[in-house]
């Protein structure tokens, strides 16, 4: 069974500037020391008994004192540091701060040298840099020595990918996903890279929910699983995808210590190769529903003006009339083109 790496907050360590003037202090101590052993050394009478250990102490701090220095931290805000001591995990720095800690302590970050396309952590036109299918960038620059980890609540946004609707459609979708560490120890320890891993798992939810929907609301479709058929679609039902989609991500990277804060479908389209298709499509199902709303307001027009001449018995007409008046009305009515009205100088009979 693999082992569960629990995350420990390291607290109390707040003495960086304490231990900075400290060695600061040691550091002017012993050039003194130096300085006066070399001057009056000669003479042990005039130094003490001690002037060599004196002299090979200074010299020893002048050379090997800088060690302190490296378990002196400064994180800002919403910023943590993973330590490992010889490889064991010894705990996490979370909050701003000058620290100090085990000098031989070493951070831990492997997706330090990565950067996703997204605000706050993007790498362009660095040398060195170079950008992978899925969108991550792996920068081998100055940045990448950094191994604090950021706690912000920052935005994924991958490249758009063509995925299959219910239907077989070739649709494109791109989502934003707010995410953040929630657990640095797993974030580190649980997964090999946190953030190819979160982009990756991005890629994949997107697919495995776009393509339980139609792009447009399709008859005899189930979207939510029930058995029975629903109204749901990508274009119609925006919010509901993107919470499943969500929800999809969250139960992938949970284990990496990530929590989704939010997604949000950012760009949702046709393929090129089917668009003007369903474009006529479209517009022929616009053109049908337009007819249908004609065609009933014309019906309803002829009935009320048969009914009103009924009424006031300005025309009496049988039968072979009203046909004739009917279709009359409704050529007027339902034509694309102003009718020619057609002057009658005879008799109605």
């Amino acid at each position: 069974m693999k082992e569960q790496v629990q995350e420990k907050n390291i607290t109390g360590h707040k003495i960086g500037g304490l231990v900075l003037l400290l060695v600061i202090a040691f550091y002017a101590l012993a050039a003194v020391g130096v300085v006066y052993t070399v001057s009056g050394g000669g003479n042990a009478q005039a130094t003490g008994p001690y002037p060599l250990p004196l002299f090979i102490l200074c010299l020893l701090w002048l050379i090997l004192g800088w060690i302190p220095l490296c378990g002196l931290k400064v994180l800002k805000p919403n910023e943590a540091l993973v330590l490992t001591f010889f490889g064991k995990y010894i705990g996490t720095l979370k909050g701003d701060g000058f620290f100090y800690v085990n000098p031989f302590c070493t951070a831990f970050n492997p997706a330090a040298g990565t950067h996703l396309g997204q605000s706050g952590d993007v790498v362009s036109g660095k040398a060195g840099a170079t950008v992978s299918a899925e969108g991550v960038t792996v920068s081998a620059s100055a940045d990448a020595l950094s191994k604090k980890i950021s706690l912000k609540v920052m935005t994924l946004s991958n490249s758009k990918q063509k995925v299959n609707d219910v239907l077989g459609n070739p649709v494109e979708v791109a989502v934003a996903v707010m995410w953040r560490v929630s657990d640095t120890a797993k974030a580190v320890f649980n997964v090999d890279n946190f953030k190819e891993y979160l982009s990756l798992q991005c890629d994949t939810a997107v697919r495995n929910v776009v393509k339980v929907y139609p792009y447009d609301v399709t008859d005899n479709v189930d979207t939510t699983g029930d058995g029975e058929a629903d109204d749901g679609s990508l274009r119609g039902s925006t919010e509901v995808v993107a919470r499943r989609i969500k929800e999809e991500i969250q139960s992938k990277v949970e284990e990496a210590g990530l929590e989704i804060v939010d997604a949000r479908i950012t760009y949702l389209a046709y393929a090129p190769e089917i668009a003007a298709a369903m474009l006529q499509r479209q517009q022929a199902a616009a053109v049908v529903d337009a007819r249908k709303l004609i065609v009933d307001g014309a019906v309803g027009m002829v009935e009320m003006a048969l009914e009103r001449l009924s009424e006031k018995q300005t025309v009496e007409l049988d039968e072979e009339r009203k046909a004739a008046m009917v279709s009359n009305l409704l050529v007027v009515l339902c034509g694309n083109k102003d009718a020619q009205p057609i002057v009658n100088s005879g008799s109605l009979y």
